[in-house]
Parts: C-alpha cells; sequence; structure tokens
C-alpha cells in the first residue's frame, strides 16, 4: 500500500513538474495574443516589444508573464517621440488564470517593471503626448464580455524609472530621476489604504531657470483611497527633502475638470539642522556633528481647486531667528541667521501669487549680510523689488561653510543696491521703466580657474543708475596682463534674467596685454604624455559691445606689439576691428574688417596698411606673409603695402589656414639691399647669369602686386633696371613653395665680361652702336629651398657671336675699299705692293673673325666664378 502511495506521489509530482515546464510552451502564444488584442482595443500607439515570457517557478505559486523592451511611441501629432518604455514589465496571476478561455480574460494580481522611462509632453497648442486611448472605446467595447487582460492587482513595483516633463508652452520641465516606488493594497476593493514608499531625485527648471537641481525626495506614506469618489487622504506619511523632513494632513480629489486640494503640512521638528538638511549633501557635507541654534520651521497650507483658470490657494512660510551653526572641522561660524519668507495666493488666481523675502541676514566675524525682496504679479508680468545691503568677505565663506571649490577665494564684496523692476520692461529694453541705485564693490579678489591660471582683481566698483549700471572702474592682472576697463552695460537685467544679449560699451587700457592669458589651454592636470587638445575659440554670442582699446605693448604668440590702439565692435559672434593700429617690425600697421567664430571653422576679411615695416622681420616672424612672398625674407629695407586678405581661422589656434586665404597685396620697397647669400635661389640664379651682380642690385621704390587664392600665390607682371639692363619677371608660386617664375633679360653685349669688350673695342663706335642688346630667358622651377634654373644662354652667345661677325665683317669691307682707293690715288708707281698689303690684312681680319667667334662661344660655356669680380663695364 504504501509503495501504491509513494509510486502514485512520484507520478504526480513528475507530472506537476512536467506541466511546470511545459507550460510557458503552451501558454506563451495565448498570452501574447491576449496582450496584442488589450493593447490594441485601448491604445491608439505604435507598440512594440521584444518578447514575452512565462514561468510558473519565478513567482510559484503564481504564474508569472514577462514583457521585454515594451515601447509605445507617439502618432501625430508627436510622431516618432517615445511616450514609455519599459526594459522589463512583469505580470503576476493565479496559476489557474492560465487555463480560462482567451475571451473570459485574466485577472493580473501584480505588476512589476523596471529600467523604464516615461516623457510627458505638452506642445505650443496645449496637447499631450499621453492622451493615447482609443476614443469612444467604451462604447465599441460594451457588447464584450471581458477584457483579455483585467487588473485586480493588490500590489505593484517600479524601479529605476525616469520619468520627464516638458511643457512648450510654459517652459516647465521637471525629471524625476531614479524613481523608485512600491504599493501594497487591496485594488478590488472600494476603499483601501495603500501603503507606498517612494524615492527619487528631482530637478525643476521654468523658463530656463533652474529651481531644484537634483534634489533627493523621499516619501513613506500609508494612503486612504476612495475609488468610487477618487478620493486620495494622507494617513501616516514621513517626507523628506533632501534631509528636511515634512509631514502631510489632509486629501487631494479628482473632479471631472480639475483637482481638489485640502492639505496642510510642517516640519515635525523645529531645529536648524532643518534648514541645512534642506540643501543637496554635495554642498552641505556631512551634518553629523554640525552643531545648531535657533530654529527653523516649514509650515503652511494648499486649499482650493487645480484647474484650468484657478490653483488652489495656499501659504508657505519659512522662517528662522537667531540661529546659528558651526561646522566641527572648520574655524569659523555663522551668526545671528534670520530668514523670513512667505509665498502666499489668497485668491486662487495663479497671477495674485506673491513672494515676500521680508528679511535674510547673517553675520560672519564682524561682517553682516542683509537682503530683503519682493516679487508679485508672478504669471503675466512679475514685479521685483529687492534690496542688498552689507559686506561679505569671501576668504571667510569655506572657513564657515564647506564649500567645495578647487581653489580658495578672497576679496571683499561690499553692497548697497535697491533695484525696482518688471520683466516686461527688462524683455522689452524699456530700461526707462527700472529703478535702480546704489553700489557694488569688489576688493581684493583673488581667483585661479581650472587651468590654473590667476585673476586678480585688485578694485572694481559698479554704480547702479535707472537706465543703466556703469562699470566705474575694474583694475586686475592675470598671467602677464594688466588692464583697467571702465564703461556701461545697457542690458544686464535681460542678460541675467532672461538670457539676453549683454549690451555695453567699454575703455581698455594696459600697460601690457597678453593675448594667452585669455585663450583656452591644455588641461595642465592632465598626463603630459597624453595632452588633451585646446578647445575652440569662440567669440561669445550673448555679447554686443563696443571696446576701445589702448595697450602700450601687446604679446600676441611671438610678436610683440607696441603702442596698440583702435576700437573693436562684438556682435553676433563677430569682432569687427576699426582703425586698429600698432607699432611692429619698425614701422606702423593699420587694420581694419572683421573676425567671425559664428561657424564651425572661424573666418577673417581685414585690410592692413604696412608703412615702413623692416622687410625682413614682416616676411620671415609672420607666417602667412612668409607664404605669401617667402623670397622677400632676403630683402634688406623698408616696405610700404596695402594687404586685403580673407580666409579661414585654425578653430583653436586662431591662426590663417594658409590654403583657405585669397586677397592681393600691392607694395612698394623702401632703402632696400639684397642679402642673397641666405637664399638658395638667388645663389643658384647668382651662378647661371654672369652680367648682374645681385649685391648692387637697386630695388628702390620697386612697385609689386600679387593675388592670392587656392594656395598659390600669382605675381603681376614688372619690371626691374639693373644699370642699363632691363628685367621682365612675371609668374607665380605656391604656399607648399613649389614655384614657377620666368625672368627675361635684355643685355647690353658689354655686361658679358672683358673678352667680349677686347672684341667691340676693335669695332669703331658706329660699328658698336649696331650691335643690339642680348635677350636671356631664366626659368626658375622646384622649390625655394631647392630650386631649379635653365637659362637660354647657348643661344645668347650664339645672337652675340653673329652680331660681331657681321659687325667685323662690314668693317673689313670698308677698310679694304678705302686701301684701294689710296692705292689707285697715291701709290700708283708701286704695282703689286698694295694689293700684297691688302691680302695680308685680309688675311689677319679673316683670323680675327674666326677668333671673336670662338671666344664669345668659349665665354658662354664657362661658368661663374664665384671669386672673380663682377664685370659691368
Amino acid at each position: 500500500m504504501v509503495k501504491k502511495i509513494l509510486k502514485w506521489t512520484g507520478i504526480t509530482l513528475l507530472v506537476l513538474l512536467i506541466v511546470l515546464f511545459a507550460a510557458p510552451f503552451l501558454f506563451k502564444d495565448k498570452i501574447k495574443e491576449m496582450l496584442v488584442e488589450t493593447i490594441n482595443k485601448n491604445v491608439d500607439a505604435t507598440v512594440a516589444f521584444e518578447d514575452v515570457d512565462l514561468s510558473l517557478f519565478k513567482s510559484f505559486p503564481r504564474a508569472n508573464v514577462t514583457v521585454d523592451k515594451l515601447s509605445i511611441i507617439n502618432k501625430a501629432p508627436f510622431a516618432g517621440d517615445t511616450l514609455v518604455y519599459l526594459g522589463e514589465l512583469n505580470l503576476k496571476m493565479s496559476v489557474k488564470e492560465l487555463f480560462k478561455d482567451a475571451k473570459e480574460g485574466m485577472n493580473i494580481e501584480s505588476i512589476s517593471t523596471k529600467n523604464g522611462v516615461v516623457n510627458i509632453l505638452f506642445n505650443k497648442d496645449g496637447l499631450g503626448n499621453f492622451d493615447i486611448a482609443i476614443k469612444n472605446a467604451e462604447e465599441k467595447n460594451k457588447g464584450d464580455k471581458s477584457d483579455p487582460l483585467s487588473l485586480k492587482v493588490q500590489e505593484y513595483k517600479i524601479e529605476n524609472y525616469r520619468f520627464q516633463y516638458f511643457d512648450e508652452r510654459s517652459k516647465v520641465r521637471l525629471v524625476l530621476d531614479s524613481l523608485n516606488h512600491t504599493g501594497t493594497g487591496d485594488f478590488t476593493a472600494k476603499k483601501l489604504d495603500l501603503d507606498t514608499k517612494s524615492s527619487t531625485v528631482v530637478s525643476l527648471d521654468m523658463d530656463k531657470v533652474n529651481y531644484l537641481n537634483k534634489v533627493n525626495l523621499n516619501l513613506d506614506a500609508v494612503l486612504g483611497i476612495d475609488l468610487e469618489n477618487s478620493k486620495y487622504s494622507f494617513k501616516q506619511n514621513k517626507a523628506l527633502i533632501n534631509k528636511l523632513p515634512l509631514e502631510f494632513d489632509g486629501f487631494i480629489q479628482l473632479l471631472e475638470n480639475g483637482q481638489q486640494y485640502d492639505l496642510t503640512f510642517k516640519t515635525p521638528v523645529s531645529g536648524f539642522q532643518n534648514f541645512l538638511g534642506l540643501i543637496p549633501s554635495a554642498y552641505s557635507g556631512s551634518l553629523a556633528n554640525v552643531q545648531t541654534t535657533g530654529d527653523f520651521k516649514v509650515e503652511g497650507f494648499a486649499k482650493g481647486v487645480l484647474s484650468d483658470t484657478t490653483v488652489p490657494k495656499f501659504n508657505i512660510a519659512i522662517a528662522s531667528n537667531n540661529a546659528s551653526f558651526k561646522y566641527p572641522d572648520l574655524p569659523k561660524s555663522v551668526q545671528n541667521i534670520v530668514i523670513d519668507t512667505k509665498i502666499i495666493n489668497e485668491t486662487g488666481l495663479m497671477n495674485d501669487t506673491y513672494v515676500n523675502l521680508d528679511k535674510l541676514s547673517f553675520r560672519i566675524d564682524q561682517d553682516v549680510f542683509n537682503a530683503k525682496a519682493n516679487i508679485k504679479n508672478l504669471s503675466e508680468n512679475p514685479l521685483v523689488d529687492a534690496k542688498l545691503d552689507g559686506r561679505i568677505n569671501l576668504g571667510n565663506l569655506t572657513k564657515a561653510y564647506p564649500v567645495k571649490l578647487d581653489k580658495p577665494l578672497s576679496g571683499i564684496l561690499d553692497a548697497n543696491v535697491e533695484t525696482k523692476f518688471d520683466m516686461k520692461s527688462v524683455e522689452t529694453s524699456q530700461y526707462q521703466n527700472m529703478q535702480n541705485s546704489g553700489n557694488l564693490a569688489l576688493t581684493g579678489f583673488k581667483y585661479t580657474d581650472e587651468n590654473n591660471k590667476a585673476i586678480n582683481v585688485n578694485k572694481a566698483v559698479v554704480q547702479f543708475n535707472p537706465s543703466r549700471i556703469n562699470l566705474q572702474e575694474l583694475d586686475a592682472t592675470t598671467g602677464k596682463t594688466d588692464m583697467k576697463l571702465s564703461g556701461t552695460l545697457d542690458n544686464f537685467y535681460g542678460f541675467l534674467l532672461k538670457n539676453q544679449t549683454l549690451k555695453g560699451n567699454f575703455n581698455l587700457s594696459s600697460n601690457q596685454f597678453a593675448v594667452a592669458d585669455f585663450m583656452t589651454e591644455t588641461d595642465p592636470k592632465k598626463d603630459a604624455k597624453t595632452p588633451q587638445p585646446k578647445e575652440a575659440v569662440k567669440i561669445p554670442a550673448f555679447l554686443d559691445c563696443t571696446l576701445t582699446a589702448k595697450a602700450n605693448t601687446v604679446l600676441y604668440d611671438n610678436l610683440t606689439l607696441k603702442n596698440v590702439s583702435g576700437k573693436i565692435i562684438i556682435k553676433d559672434q563677430t569682432a569687427k576691428l576699426q582703425d586698429l593700429k600698432t607699432n611692429i617690425f619698425g614701422g606702423l600697421i593699420a587694420v581694419t574688417g572683421d573676425v567671425s567664430t559664428k561657424e564651425a571653422t572661424p573666418t577673417f576679411n581685414v585690410d592692413l596698411g604696412l608703412n615702413s615695416v623692416d622687410i625682413q622681420q614682416t616676411f620671415t616672424q609672420l607666417e602667412m606673409m612668409k607664404s605669401i612672398a617667402p623670397i622677400a625674407g632676403v630683402i634688406n629695407g623698408k616696405l610700404n603695402s596695402k594687404i586685403n586678405v580673407s580666409g579661414k581661422l585654425d578653430p583653436k589656434e586662431m591662426s590663417p589656414i594658409l590654403n583657405t586665404i585669397n586677397g592681393d597685396l600691392n607694395g612698394q620697397l623702401l632703402s632696400t639691399t639684397i642679402n642673397e647669400k641666405t637664399s638658395p635661389l638667388l645663389n643658384k640664379l647668382d651662378e647661371s647669369v654672369s652680367f648682374i651682380d645681385l649685391q648692387k642690385l637697386n630695388l628702390n621704390d620697386l612697385k609689386a602686386a600679387l593675388t592670392f587664392t587656392n594656395g598659390r600665390v600669382n605675381l603681376k607682371p614688372f619690371t626691374l633696371k639693373y644699370q642699363d639692363i632691363k628685367v621682365d619677371i612675371v609668374g607665380s608660386h605656391g604656399f607648399d613653395q613649389t614655384m614657377g617664375y620666368n625672368l627675361k633679360f635684355d643685355v647690353p653685349a658689354k655686361y658679358f665680361g672683358t673678352e667680349v669688350n677686347k672684341l667691340l673695342a676693335k669695332l669703331s663706335p658706329g660699328e658698336q652702336n649696331k650691335i643690339e642688346n642680348i635677350p636671356v630667358t631664366a626659368n626658375l622651377t622646384g622649390n625655394f629651398k631647392n630650386p631649379k634654373v635653365s637659362t637660354d644662354m647657348k643661344q645668347a652667345a650664339s645672337n652675340l657671336t653673329a652680331q660681331i661677325v657681321k659687325a667685323q665683317k662690314e668693317q673689313l669691307v670698308n677698310q679694304g675699299a678705302s686701301t684701294v682707293t689710296n692705292w689707285l690715288n697715291k701709290d700708283k708707281d708701286k704695282p703689286k705692293t698694295g694689293s700684297d698689303t691688302t691680302k695680308t690684312k685680309t688675311n689677319t681680319k679673316n683670323d680675327d673673325i674666326k677668333n671673336a667667334a670662338q671666344g664669345v662661344l668659349d665665354l658662354f660655356g664657362k661658368k661663374k666664378k664665384k671669386e672673380e669680380p663682377k664685370k659691368t663695364n
């Protein structure tokens, strides 16, 4: 008998295990069908999920249905936006629900989900993306006996969610990050107590102003739920905002057109440590051993209807009197703390909400600071009335409060300022409606930024007037720079409160101004072997100002500019330069034009006026000028020039990208000499032509014109004079130093050396005058460091030889005719002698012709010797 019982028990267990293992395969498709049907009946959106899994072991004795990666994507007018994404959704139900007919539906007892995102959006027309229920679904489904999936939930759980809310009209953005929430209760009952636990991190922005930044919120509460009346009451609850405790009493009830509120709240204890607990721990440090005196209370109520036109009446009071605190590890304390603030609405109309900061006061050592403010008419046109009065020693802040600063602050801030304005006047720049008065002064301020750049403000004084803010004085130093700045700000409140453009006019004077002190550098904290690249330099988009500057010395890269003056107009991320002048390279450079950083790659377009600048310095120290005319670096002397140049700038170095620049140059050389020994090109040219001494080349008053585009410089043809030799020059070169130039020399015969001059001396003056100048062409190719020079000297030699031979033949004929005439008239008694003499002379001249021809050819075939003196006559 026992054996039979054990046998049947074993068989039963085996069958049960088989059923448990087989169930997922038997019911999986059925559950998928139910899930899809439920969604399609109720949701007008694009819904997708990766898979559905059924397990009888995961939540035994209940069945567990897991839906992986469920997403709900909106249709128009929010097409493509994700409304809900669930990384995992778990539905728990009784096992017997699996055996029901699909038409009977399944009752869900428990829901849990994790790793989800919910995005609630309102567009500019006030439409919400969450309204995805199929219209008239209830009427359509009246004939149905049951839903495929129905809820009889007794518990639910949400784990690691991110909830995002954004209203395009009001510019309100609310983010609940790391949201965890659980609730247990019998939702099958009409009235129940729901036991909940919630935790999240809250951030709130309104119209680009941040009100809450990652504030921890915890709430443990028992909510009394009346499902018939949609009423939710707070019974037992404990809330923490950061570490500020709050308790609630009352209820919230859902109405057809809004929600009814009747709530009161207060801090259960009144110690001043409550206030420190309200501050995020990242800024307040550990509160475990902080010594506090005095009290801090938060209490209030909200009563009324929240609808499209009304808000509940409310009064929130925040108060502290004669409080203090001291951190055990810090040397100073904050004393005499008084806080008296109220946020009130007495009518139920949003615009009637007002904020009264009746008093905020504290003392550190002997320095007392006071503030008061009133803000009303909040929703239509906020009116602000505020006053600041007192002194703060910035160096004491970190000694009394655990502010986490990389570098300590120092300096004294004195404030005595009153301001009264409305936001509409700020938005429309109606400064006449603003009432500002008082002064703000900062002395001895020292600050070191993340790149270890120290900024020292010796003194800064700001005066507030009704129409504008005057920067009376700013005396500061940083790095190698000293500067004094004064001027006016015309839209400070618009910039501060509405993210508008900051307008102003300033005067800057400096003894020495180093541009590098204001450039972003590689982070010095990084490993030197792997330095981080510089950030792109940007002209701030919020600036619309004019700067009139004067500096005795400006240091820029490797350049030292003296007596710099001019005007810079900054607007729309563009700096316009007006009449900017500086002494450099022994002369004067004037600049007009603009630089823009609006695009990813900055651009520039400037006109440069160079007056008596040193040629060699200009064309060796300025990379752009070196590329435009590399040969100019061997010229000693002065230059007058006008240059127009435009192109793109390296976004990190703000230096010209050479292959993008375009423009032209017109210049005139003054008092110049050539140092050809430093130029491979001129050395090569000097070896290739024998008739010019480059050291004696006179370039005074030479005018030349260049155009450059697409990385190539084109020389406008011009003519040089070397004594009575004319040289025509034309060609171009690239920024890559490649070149193609043509030099055409028009050379008188006498410049071809002593041997040629001896031949010419045998000709009569008349015959010498018939010898035409010899054209010689030199082609310069290769590049400036490794040039190639080719000439047509052989053709020039043939040309000169032919002319000399022709001239000597003509001379011989003339001499022969003269001899015959003399013989006939004077020497009749001596026959044959004249004939013999003539024959002898003719033979001699023929020999001279042959020798002359060979001498010229030999001369042109010789290389020019460096050691022999130049022959010019």
